[in-house]
């Protein structure tokens, strides 16, 4: 590990290792986005599966995958490194073109999925932790912003070839192919050229009031972010409802437009551009929150996304209303994403922003799980359009959630002996739409 005297906090002091964390992340992007518009139309076409839920089941298991995955990740990281955690992402990566190319049967694909969990959990924490670790507080939200941009837009540009060229090849060919290069070369460049962020945490925690130097242990950093933290329980929630939401859109949605009557192109045209919007505007989103503060974003974007759900529901499965909705469930999303994330190490100090931060990641990614199978059971038993009603209502209901339960800024006061910061900072009521940052000495 470096020493601190040779390490400095910052955006611009670390631009080279930043910007190569924003590339590896939209490779992380590119793996997972290659499925979006094409593996559920695999399920039902080449493997001739009936039921939505047995579709779905490829989802259940990535949630879940990546969810313990998350957890696991937050709680090693400070005990072996973010670049080995990052770098055996990218192993785990390796088997899944190999397992959809000669899959005799779905249990192969579902099995690939595990392994695309667990490489999306380990390699996209850590290029997030470890870009939060870089730059400090001061410019959390836009690096983050940056991070979730360059991981969606990879998600969006997989998504829409993937769906155009599926058109013209066979869709496991395509999968297979771009997925194999990815990893081979998102591994590649994670161990040849990414450096460990150790020394930068160990500084900003020198620099951290109150704070005592040891990570929680991983029960005790579960409960406060679960339930015992209102700011940190509102984020957890919200995330969870979040990809609840992403799951509709990435397993469901293809689906619904596929019934009636939309072209394969045509599915991957809104499977892509509802992760185009949300990666061309968290940049902007993500820099605006370190400004106005988390929660007036994080609220304005879950009642977004569910009237943009909404609407999808009604639509009878229209290619035009679907894009356009694509557009405002995006910019909701947008105004989420980063947000969320920022506002989780905002309320930590720096050596306990793994541990929370993978324990937030969990819950936001068991949302893939649970997605998949409400989405699945709903759509078999009622129909594509009450499953998406049903998930939009969730959303508005999430965002509800935080308007009541987030905190807002409190008075500047030194923590006491013993006393997380976040405990600290958090124990009362507070004016919505300012920083938690901005509440520390």
């Amino acid at each position: 590990m470096q020493s601190t005297d040779s390490v400095r906090l910052g955006l611009r002091e670390n631009a080279a290792q930043f910007s190569l964390l924003v590339l590896i992340n939209s490779f992380v992007g590119l793996m997972v986005g290659l499925e979006r518009a094409v593996l559920p139309l695999i399920g039902k076409q080449s493997f001739h599966l009936t039921s939505d839920v047995a579709v779905l089941t490829y989802l259940v298991a990535f949630g879940f995958a990546k969810a313990l995955t998350n957890l696991a990740a937050g709680a090693l990281a400070a005990r072996i490194g973010r670049r080995r955690l990052l770098i055996a992402g990218w192993i785990a990566a390796l088997p899944v073109p190999l397992l959809i190319q000669v899959a005799p049967s779905w249990a192969w694909v579902v099995a690939a999925n595990v392994f695309l969990g667990i490489n999306q959990g380990l390699a996209w924490s850590m290029t997030v932790v470890m870009k939060i670790d870089l730059v400090g507080p001061r410019r959390r939200g836009l690096a983050l912003g940056l991070n979730e941009a360059a991981g969606y837009g990879g998600v969006a540009l997989a998504a829409g070839l993937s769906g155009l060229l599926a058109s013209q090849f066979a869709p496991r060919d395509v999968i297979v192919t771009a997925g194999a290069a990815i990893a081979v070369t998102a591994l590649l460049l994670s161990v040849l050229f990414v450096r460990d962020t150790g020394a930068h945490v160990a500084l900003e925690q020198r620099q951290h009031p109150g704070a005592d130097g040891n990570p929680p242990k991983l029960r005790t950093a579960f409960a406060r972010a679960t339930y015992r933290v209102p700011a940190l329980r509102s984020c957890s929630q919200a995330g969870l409802v979040n990809n609840l939401n992403d799951a509709l859109a990435w397993g469901l949605v293809p689906l619904f437009l596929a019934a009636h009557g939309a072209s394969v192109a045509e599915v991957g045209l809104v499977a892509a551009v509802y992760p185009a919007v949300w990666a061309s505007t968290q940049i902007a989103t993500g820099a605006w929150s370190d400004k106005i503060g988390r929660k007036p974003l994080i609220v304005a974007g879950m009642l977004l996304q569910g009237v943009g759900l909404g609407v999808l529901a009604i639509s009878g499965g229209s290619v035009a209303i679907a894009t356009v909705t694509a557009v405002f469930i995006g910019l909701g999303t947008a105004l989420v994403y980063p947000t969320l994330i920022a506002a989780m190490s905002d309320a930590v100090s720096p050596v306990e922003r793994a541990p929370i931060v993978g324990v937030y990641r969990f819950w936001r990614d068991s949302g893939y799980a649970f997605g998949g199978l409400i989405a699945g059971v709903v759509a078999d038993a009622l129909g594509y359009g009450d499953a998406i009603a049903i998930v939009a209502g969730l959303t508005a209901a999430s965002g509800l959630w935080v308007l009541v339960d987030m905190p807002g800024r409190q008075p500047q006061r030194q923590a006491e002996p013993g006393q997380h910061a976040a405990d600290q900072i958090m124990s009362e009521p507070a004016p919505l739409g300012e920083t938690i940052s901005s509440r520390r000495a």
